[in-house]
């Protein structure tokens, strides 16, 4: 405990997060950064010692460890986000156990599936173009990605409506137009509609003085994006942990509100706040 301070003045000091699909890549990242700066962090994924959902690595349990050695508290729970009642479980629990949420982190993604196998023949169906494409990427994208964002928000509102400074983060990429096809149909559509979810979010929750904004990662050295680290040009990219402390340090802004709408890029934060991103 803080000499000088009340239980109740140490616990309204104990900044309370939440981040979806932790149990690797930018979501573990952004943890740990979190953790870092002496955060209680919920870590929510699939992926867990009972059972992982692809052959990378990673579990909620494992990054929930990294959190707390890193100097934070964490607390990590299985979770698909595809389904709406363990997602309010989770959100529940927060309340009872925290009853504040100063920050939620929507990264949980879909669709990223298949590219996991780490083969030629799955890179060539990710960047091939719609009709070539199975369906199910998709439905994997809005349903594991865009509606798991939204759903997480509607159910976290009215608690970060009752703690002050709050913000909600959404992982999102920005796609130039004339990538748009490059980047995929499915793909290019959902961030979009990520984008758009932050800034109508932001327009609600202004008044409650909650802040919302979308931020895009470059390229980050997840295990996944390693996989292809052969057919990718590297050069500036980010460390997931970077993009942890691009997001740790945005939450400490005390002109957050003001910020409220925007979609900023992570070296745009890492400038802002004079952080290192890469490392």
């Amino acid at each position: 405990m803080v000499t000088g301070m009340t239980e109740a003045q140490h616990q309204a000091a104990r900044r309370v997060a939440w981040v979806t699909g932790a149990s690797r890549g930018v979501g573990r990242g952004i943890a740990v950064a979190l953790g870092e700066a002496g955060w209680v962090v919920y870590l929510t994924g699939r992926s867990s010692a009972a059972g992982r959902t692809t052959r990378l690595p990673g579990t909620v349990e494992e990054s929930a460890a990294a959190v707390s050695a890193a100097g934070g508290t964490g607390i990590g729970a299985i979770c698909d986000h595809r389904d709406d009642t363990a997602v309010a479980e989770v959100a529940g629990r927060i309340r009872a156990e925290q009853g504040r949420l100063d920050l939620l982190v929507n990264n949980a993604w879909g669709g990223y599936e298949r590219l996991s196998a780490g083969t030629w023949q799955a890179w060539q169906e990710w960047t091939a173009p719609l009709w070539q494409q199975p369906l199910e990427l998709f439905d994997a994208m809005f349903t594991g990605g865009v509606r798991a964002h939204y759903v997480a928000l509607a159910l976290c509102a009215p608690l970060l409506i009752t703690t002050p400074d709050s913000l909600v983060v959404t992982v999102s990429v920005a796609i130039p137009d004339a990538d748009l096809g490059a980047s995929g149909a499915a793909y290019a559509m959902a961030k979009a509609a990520d984008d758009r979810l932050a800034q109508a979010a932001a327009q609600q929750l202004k008044t409650h003085k909650v802040a919302s904004v979308a931020v895009h990662p470059g390229w980050v050295r997840t295990e996944g994006v390693m996989l292809y680290a052969g057919h990718l040009d590297l050069t500036g990219s980010q460390s997931p942990e970077g993009v942890g402390r691009a997001i740790a340090a945005l939450a400490g802004d005390q002109g957050l509100l003001s910020l409220t709408g925007q979609a900023f890029a992570v070296e745009e934060l890492a400038a802002r706040y004079h952080i290192d991103v890469r490392s």
